[in-house]
């Protein structure tokens, strides 16, 4: 069994970066399937393959390049992850969110989350965006949370509540900044269901998690959230409604990725103008103000 990574492993990785560029971030993005895009709005950017950092994880999925780009954004000092990690690439979920704890030591505040999704709720479209309000984690009911072993109290306590997960005030900047970009669609929000993957959905599958509650369905995400919140981040996050998740057994539609990666390019732009305009609304460190 691969040997867990310590706080001094997360301090060695956060101290060679910070001794290779001049770049001091305060959010960090992590970029979903096809929203690898975002990272071309930086400007000043400086980019990590992931293969030059000491004890980064690798990204095998097509739609993820696995790049680390340190940048600005609407002059907010900012660290993107081209490209994340998932349980279904046989990934440790500590390993999944490793990154994010390096964000931490390396000064980040703030953690936003996208990714591309599957639409559960019927009033959504393919297109879409929904801002998250909240997540289930299946994985973590079923005995896979990032947190399970010996807990570091540097990084924050045992049992850390996950009630207020996704910042509201964030949230509310999200709907104002929404009504300035004037789109025709509503912006979208709701829970967001991770699977473990890589197979999609049965037909009884996505019933089920449909009457649990969940609006959008994917494979990633919650990971990184619970692990940002346990290190005091604040997050805000989105889904990018890439696919209407199949419901009925008299449909002939499949999902594939190739699909969702196409969908999602052609939305991405939209999502991407959207995280540009809302990085001007988080808020400055004290230290900056």
């Amino acid at each position: 069994m691969e040997k867990r990574l310590t706080y001094e492993d997360c301090q060695y990785t956060a101290e060679w970066l910070l001794s290779h560029t001049k770049h001091r971030p305060q959010v960090a993005v992590i970029c979903g399937s096809g929203l690898g895009g975002l990272t071309d709005k930086l400007t000043q950017t400086q980019i990590f393959d992931y293969s030059e950092i000491p004890n980064f994880p690798q990204s095998t999925v097509q739609g993820h390049a696995g790049r680390l780009v340190f940048g600005f954004l609407n002059d907010r000092a900012c660290v993107m992850m081209q490209g994340r990690f998932h349980l279904y690439e046989g990934y440790p979920l500590w390993k999944v969110t490793f990154p994010v704890r390096v964000f931490q030591l390396l000064g980040v505040d703030t953690l936003v989350v996208t990714n591309a999704a599957g639409g559960l709720n019927p009033k959504f479209e393919v297109g879409d965006i929904m801002l998250i309000r909240d997540h289930i984690n299946l994985p973590g009911i079923c005995g896979e949370n990032p947190l399970i072993g010996p807990n570091d109290e540097r990084y924050g306590v045992r049992f850390p509540a996950m009630s207020d997960a996704y910042d509201r005030e964030m949230r509310q900047k999200a709907h104002s900044a929404w009504k300035q970009m004037g789109e025709q669609r509503e912006l979208q929000e709701g829970t967001y269901v991770m699977v473990a993957g890589p197979s999609y959905e049965t037909v009884a599958e996505s019933r089920l998690l449909q009457q649990l509650g969940a609006d959008a369905v994917g494979m990633s995400t919650v990971p990184e959230v619970i692990v940002a919140r346990h290190c005091g981040l604040r997050v805000f996050g989105f889904s990018l409604i890439t696919n209407k998740v199949i419901m009925d057994y008299e449909s002939l539609e499949k999902t594939n990725h190739e699909e969702v990666l196409k969908t999602g390019k052609q939305a991405a732009q939209k999502l991407e103008q959207f995280v540009s305009i809302l990085m001007t609304s988080i808020p400055l460190p004290d230290h900056a103000r």
